[in-house]
């Protein structure tokens, strides 16, 4: 297993990430999603609280230049799967599930971001509460060439394991073209207390760039959750 924070301090820009796990104790769902900007039209987002989620909002109005790929809604929960992802794949994957489809059939029909030459991957976790046992997905649709040709999907399931959770992020490091994830989902260790972790987590990510954070914890047996949001810019 990983430590998360080491993984965190020790990437300039992993971009944005999806850390989904299971608490020590084994009650909670622990999910957490951070987004990064290099450019000032990523930059000028903050997170804001939803009836069934977050979505991503202009901080400044008037400096928004294009909307498309940096506004949506990362956290949506649609009956009991708690979906979580870095685009508006987040409404493919909602529109999916309420008509008694798939995770992986939502996917089937999305691919990599248009943002050329970096073809951000979409990353994306969806995790199923109630039940007996809690369990999660998670998913990278990525580029399969550097002239973004074809898309190759990679999805992950998981039995939850005490203290155990799965770190999903966009890219490796800085660059340019920016360098995407490359392999599994990291193995990460994952605490209680839902605070400890939020704080953790933002002191952990690169001050220049990070922008916004989501943290929730979730009975996976009920279904209460009880979440934090930090934005850089309030």
């Amino acid at each position: 297993m990983y430590d998360l924070y080491e993984l965190l301090r020790g990437n300039i820009y992993p971009g944005r990430g999806i850390v989904v796990g299971c608490s020590e104790d084994g009650s909670k769902l622990m999910v957490a999603y951070f987004i990064m900007g290099r450019s000032e039209n990523s930059r000028n987002r903050v997170f804001v609280e939803t009836a069934d989620g977050i979505r991503t909002q202009a901080f400044d109005p008037a400096k928004m230049v294009d909307p498309s790929l940096i506004i949506y809604h990362p956290v949506r929960r649609v009956g009991n799967k708690l979906v979580v992802t870095n685009g508006d794949q987040t409404d493919t994957i909602r529109d999916f599930l309420e008509r008694g489809q798939s995770f992986v059939e939502a996917l089937q029909t999305r691919c990599f971001e248009p943002d050329a030459p970096n073809y951000t991957p979409r990353i994306s976790a969806m995790a199923s509460l109630g039940g007996e046992k809690l369990s999660y997905d998670m998913s990278i649709l990525k580029c399969a060439d550097a002239e973004g040709s074809g898309c190759n999907r990679f999805t992950f399931s998981y039995a939850a394991v005490r203290g155990v959770g799965h770190f999903l992020h966009t890219y490796v490091g800085d660059g340019n073209p920016i360098p995407s994830f490359v392999g599994e989902p990291e193995p990460v260790a994952i605490v209680d207390d839902l605070d400890t972790f939020a704080q953790k987590v933002w002191a952990n990510l690169n001050e220049a760039n990070k922008v916004s954070l989501y943290v929730s914890a979730t009975d996976w047996q009920t279904g209460t959750t009880e979440l934090r949001i930090m934005n850089k810019y309030n």
